[in-house]
């Protein structure tokens, strides 16, 4: 699953889903656009705090930023959900923040993708997708749930392009696959 300490990008909470660091255009934030710039200054400090251990102030700046998002901007919703889906204390937050996620990557269409990155590609979001919410429903104590998303995780890896982050979630995923035998 993703580690919020990883967290690169301003405006894209970036360095989510190998190589899905983008930093591109969203809604509103060329030039000198206040409301762009107020989103880039929440980013920020939810990824400073979130590289300080201070995971109450990063959930509140990325919660922050996701109502500032508005529902337009799904890329930047599905990232920073998903991160957001790790500062979470309860686990049934976490779920709820980590099908936030796959929701936005279920409405990110390929052309949208690539307005940030034109190498990007929506499918090698799903299995961290999967993966983190197979792991959500292990700690739920519900290992059928687990065994569905893993299933799905497995069967997304083929999207994933081979690099070091990739590796990571090919390693995760055998690693949930050996829990739940």
């Amino acid at each position: 699953m993703s580690d919020v300490s990883d967290v690169s990008g301003v405006s894209g909470v970036s360095g989510s889903f190998g190589g899905a660091g983008a930093s591109g255009p969203s809604s509103g934030e060329s030039g000198g656009d206040e409301p762009g710039l107020a989103r880039v200054a929440l980013g920020l400090d939810g990824v400073q705090a979130a590289q300080r251990g201070r995971t109450a102030e990063a959930r509140a700046s990325f919660e922050a930023l996701w109502e500032a998002l508005g529902e337009r901007d799904v890329f930047h919703r599905c990232v920073l959900a998903h991160y957001l889906a790790d500062l979470q204390d309860d686990p049934r937050a976490e779920l709820e923040w980590d099908r936030r996620a796959l929701a936005a990557a279920d409405s990110l269409t390929a052309e949208r993708a690539q307005t940030y990155e034109s190498a990007l590609q929506v499918r090698a979001f799903y299995p961290s997708l999967h993966l983190n919410l197979a792991s959500d429903h292990l700690k739920l104590g519900e290992p059928d749930l687990a065994r569905e998303q893993l299933e799905r995780a497995v069967r997304s890896l083929d999207a994933l392009p081979e690099d070091v982050y990739s590796a990571g979630i090919r390693a995760a995923v055998d690693e949930l696959r050996q829990r739940l035998r």
